[in-house]
């Protein structure tokens, strides 16, 4: 949309200045096409005249005819209230004021009869209903149609009479301004495909539908519409990069034969050979590869990452692991070195606690090219880290790095841009997934290696904190090891602290005979890492926590994660603790501690978490719970911000606008045929601004 949409809403007709200047503060709206884009979040049946004496405290918002009979301000200062007494044949009541009250005042002359709509309260005998909409009765409002839009707004935009009616009478003067200028954005093909009503029509019904399924119509049009260019732009993304950046070819499978017939120290799983498969297939193509690999924690990513590297060696390339933090980078060195050894392939790993004469070193085996494998933090982007020929990078946990990082990483071969392959043990929804990393091709290991029992996870009260201890000596007593975690209370180390040293103090009371290890955010790294390998160890058979273990250290033969105040977690984070048991052959177990008194969604947290360890099944209701903004986090925010679909609940419009997205592209890769014309210039009006957060390269 452009030209009369990019107009400043202040030169509409019953906006002007001071309203505009209210409607760009409190709802961020600027111009007719911000303004036309701001959909109702519901809709009103308005059909129903209530009279006085049909009142009752159980409705809700009631419609009423009244005539005005006497108009009084009561009160002073700030108590000063405006009171309009109303009638029908019926009886009495009041409409009152409490703001914008010399505005109001003109518009009650006595006698005049209005529409009033509002909450019906009771106060003594009177009825009375507060800051009701209002607006004179007349031969059009007995016609008009009843189904009425609800726009939200604020209580500085009530002020100025722009309550949702107040909206809704300037969009009526919007949509008729600008009705001639829509223009259609699909092509005829998709609209017919999907059986899909026309832009007008449906910009039309959005604001005032004529019946509920024109309405229906409306919203799966613009639903529709907005995911099918949010995917479109992510998968012409994806189709410039692989037609822009070259792949290295790495197709050699002699180290990987060997692993597989010699070393390879248990059986992979279907999922684990699936993904190899679809990776190994990316990476011999001449394209370069850009790979998501979802699984949860325990699934064998990092098994997969190695076999990958293998590929990349055999084929005379090196590849590199980079972590969001030093223990995590530690947990997968460790991890992959074993594997490294039996391979006789030189390994290392690069962190800011890497002495400065180890660094130097490191540099030059990876300039000759004799150094393989290289794991690492933020230091691998450092400009002296040179590779002969980096094949493969491989990122974990990527939504922790920011975009011009992982460029960094990408820009390590001049000649080609490395393979990628990102690694996250964060399971994220499908419709999530294809909306943030649609431009990836993603691969999901969705089975556990066998011998893994599932975790058994429970839920007990404050009340029940004896037993729960006697539950820990019993399992500690059996050779077993046992996390206890407490919450951040606020964004605050001091706090953080103070609660986990709280903790540790009453921990240490209850068990006097076993050595505790403590680690919070606020310990310095060395401090930090002394207390986990002495975990590792099990020369301390408790470790008292904050989460700064969530994602850390990998203990086989710790049994039991006790979560305390576990209704302050959310349910992603919940899970990810949960993963650090379950790690050995033995039966694992989830205490999740809370107060009785539970919010709603607290509740919802818990019963899920107790009812299912499927990592995607919990991400799928964390969705539901937090939507996807504040699951992402502020940093992928721009990419979820959608104006009337809803990526919690519209899934099966977003796989419907993806598959024909898709289509479309098959068939037109540079939407240059006639019929794609109004999809070309929608593309080319879409903000400049927007960005790909999830862009890996």
């Amino acid at each position: 949309m452009s030209g009369i949409f990019d107009t400043k809403i202040e030169f509409l007709k019953g906006v002007g200045p001071q309203r505009a200047a209210l409607l760009n503060k409190e709802l961020n709206i600027f111009t007719y096409g911000e303004l036309i884009q701001h959909y109702p979040f519901r809709y009103e049946d308005r059909t129903r005249f209530f009279k006085i004496r049909e009142l009752s405290p159980e409705l809700e918002n009631v419609q009423i005819v009244a005539k005005i009979r006497k108009v009084e301000l009561i009160g002073v200062g700030n108590k000063r209230r405006l009171v309009a007494h109303v009638a029908d044949e019926t009886g009495e009541m009041e409409m009152t004021w409490f703001k914008g009250i010399q505005w109001v005042q003109k518009k009650l002359p006595a006698g005049a009869v209005y529409i009033f709509f509002g909450k019906p309260a009771r106060y003594g005998s009177k009825w009375s209903i507060a800051h009701p909409e209002m607006e004179p009765l007349s031969a059009a409002n007995e016609q008009r149609n009843n189904f009425q839009p609800v726009y939200s707004t604020t209580e500085k935009l009530r002020g100025r009479f722009l309550d949702s009616r107040g909206v809704s009478k300037i969009m009526e003067v919007l949509v008729q301004v600008c009705f001639p200028h829509i223009y259609e954005t699909m092509p005829a093909e998709i609209l017919h495909q999907y059986q899909l009503i026309d832009k007008k029509e449906a910009i039309k019904q959005i604001h005032f539908p004529s019946n509920p399924d024109l309405l229906h119509r409306a919203r799966k049009r613009l639903k529709f519409e907005e995911f099918f260019f949010l995917q479109l732009r992510l998968l012409m993304l994806k189709l410039t990069r692989t037609e822009k950046f070259k792949g290295q070819a790495l197709g050699n499978t002699e180290l990987l034969t060997e692993f597989y017939n010699d070393h390879i120290p248990f059986e992979l799983t279907n999922a684990q050979k699936r993904v190899i498969r679809e990776a190994f297939a990316d990476m011999k193509s001449g394209k370069q590869m850009n790979r998501l690999i979802q699984g949860d924690v325990g699934s064998g990513k990092t098994m997969v990452a190695f076999i990958c590297m293998l590929i990349a060696i055999s084929s005379g390339a090196q590849a590199c692991l980079m972590a969001p933090t030093e223990i995590l980078a530690n947990q997968h060195y460790e991890g992959l070195k074993e594997y490294a050894d039996m391979m006789d392939l030189e390994i290392e790993i690069l962190t800011g606690s890497v002495k400065k004469s180890k660094r130097k070193v490191i540099h030059e085996k990876l300039l000759s090219g004799e150094l393989k494998i290289l794991i690492g933090t933020h230091a691998l982007l450092e400009d002296v880290v040179q590779f002969q020929n980096l094949g493969l990078a491989i990122v974990d946990e990527q939504h922790r790095f920011g975009v011009a990082q992982r460029a960094k990483l990408w820009a390590k071969n001049e000649e080609f841009i490395p393979h990628v392959l990102v690694m996250t043990a964060t399971p994220i929804p499908r419709t999530l997934a294809m909306t943030l990393y649609g431009d990836l091709d993603v691969s999901v290991i969705d089975e556990l290696p066998a011998g893994r029992k599932p975790i058994q996870t429970v839920h007990r009260y404050d009340k029940d904190r004896l037993k729960v201890f006697g539950f820990i000596n019993e399992e500690i007593k059996k050779g077993r090891q046992v996390y206890i975690v407490y919450p951040l209370i606020e964004e605050s180390e001091t706090l953080d602290l103070k609660n986990v040293m709280d903790g540790f103090e009453s921990i240490s009371r209850a068990f006097p005979n076993y050595p505790i290890s403590i680690v919070n955010g606020s310990m310095k790294a060395d401090a930090k890492d002394y207390e986990m390998q002495r975990f590792v160890k099990g020369e301390t058979k408790i470790m008292v926590a904050t989460t700064v273990i969530e994602v850390g250290v990998n203990v086989p033969n710790a049994s039991v994660m006790v979560i305390e105040n576990a209704e302050r977690f959310g349910l992603s984070q919940l899970h990810q603790l949960r993963g650090r048991v379950g790690r050995g052959a033995e039966q694992s177990y989830c205490i999740l501690m809370s107060k009785y008194e539970l919010s709603k969604e607290g509740r919802v947290r818990l019963e899920t978490m107790v009812r299912t360890n499927d990592g995607f099944e919990i991400a799928d209701v964390d969705l539901k719970l937090r939507g996807p903004g504040d699951l992402m986090g502020t940093q992928q925010s721009g990419v979820t911000d959608l104006l009337i679909a809803d990526l919690s609940k519209d899934a099966p419009i977003l796989t419907l606008a993806r598959d024909a997205a898709q289509q479309l592209l098959a068939q037109d890769p540079t939407l240059s045929l006639s019929e794609n014309a109004p999809v070309l210039r929608q593309v080319k009006q879409q903000k400049k601004t927007a960005v790909n957060w999830s862009r890996i390269s």
